[in-house]
């Protein structure tokens, strides 16, 4: 991130558990979208745990390479443990280079701009005050032809039924706390506008489902990744005024035990889209 962004959930261990749950929930069908072929060169910006650079490298293989930015060392430490932790598991994967630094200014040597065949972020743009500076160093970062692909969220998108007495009203206070922040809740909306403005071809745009109801094995973790985002952002979303903090842990607590209806139903879904770097550009 840019040392200008806000991430309101903070780098707590809990926080880092929450993460990882949740990439193990949303990382396979996004890579079936992303399509990572034998011998690609990828670019994560905002790699985190590093499990969706492992997920690149497998689909690589040996001939391929990826190299994840990171600003949070706590974060690129953890990553690069859990890279020792699997190393046997994935004897065929691409080479991993977890970096750490600034994603608006990522420690490239000369050489490499220009030279990744994908360039990939997600959950990052919502954190930046000016989203369009980042995909502007993703366009300049692929090779002519080479793919720009973004994640994110439009947090106006959450439905539960049934609903949860109170709820809506402390999520709708969440949003508020990104906007507070200069961040961008409804980033996902626009990500197609800010390829064509940083100078790629839109050439898809799609959903990465990110729901389920009970009786699906991933409804429990997703009703607790709903739960903890609240719980890990209660400070910042009281701080708008508009609920009190203790209304936010309330919240969470009484989606834990809405979870367990036999009739709930969660639906939300990231908003993807790619785009192509032509030669024109700069």
């Amino acid at each position: 991130m840019s040392h200008d962004s806000i991430y309101v959930h903070g780098t707590s261990g809990r926080e880092q558990e929450r993460l990882r749950m949740m990439n193990e929930v949303i990382n396979p069908p996004a890579l079936r979208r992303i399509d990572v072929r034998p011998g690609d060169r990828v670019a994560e910006f905002a790699s985190g745990l590093g499990q969706m650079s492992r997920a690149f490298a497998r689909a690589a293989g040996a001939n391929g390479l990826v190299v994840g930015v990171e600003r949070s060392a706590a974060q690129r430490d953890a990553a690069i443990a859990m890279l020792a932790e699997t190393a046997a598991a994935d004897p065929g994967r691409a080479p991993i280079d977890l970096r750490l630094g600034d994603a608006l200014a990522p420690p490239f040597a000369e050489g490499e701009w220009g030279s990744f065949d994908i360039a990939h972020t997600r959950f990052l743009l919502e954190h930046l005050p000016s989203p369009c500076d980042l995909v502007r160093v993703m366009v300049r970062a692929v090779r002519p032809g080479g793919r720009v692909i973004l994640q994110d969220e439009d947090h106006e998108i959450l439905r539960l039924w049934p609903e949860i007495p109170g709820f809506m009203a402390v999520w709708n206070a969440y949003i508020e706390s990104y906007e507070r922040a200069g961040n961008d809740p409804r980033v996902g909306r626009k990500l197609v506008a800010l390829l064509h403005e940083a100078g790629a071809r839109p050439s898809r745009s799609d959903w990465v489902f990110f729901g389920g109801c009970s009786g699906e094995p991933r409804f429990a973790p997703l009703v607790e990744n709903l739960a903890r985002v609240l719980e890990g952002a209660a400070e910042a979303t009281a701080a708008t005024g508009k609920v009190s903090a203790a209304q936010v842990i309330d919240a969470a607590a009484a989606a834990r035990v809405w979870g367990r209806r036999p009739g709930a139903a969660l639906w939300f879904a990231l908003a993807w889209v790619e785009g192509i770097r032509s030669s024109e550009t700069d």
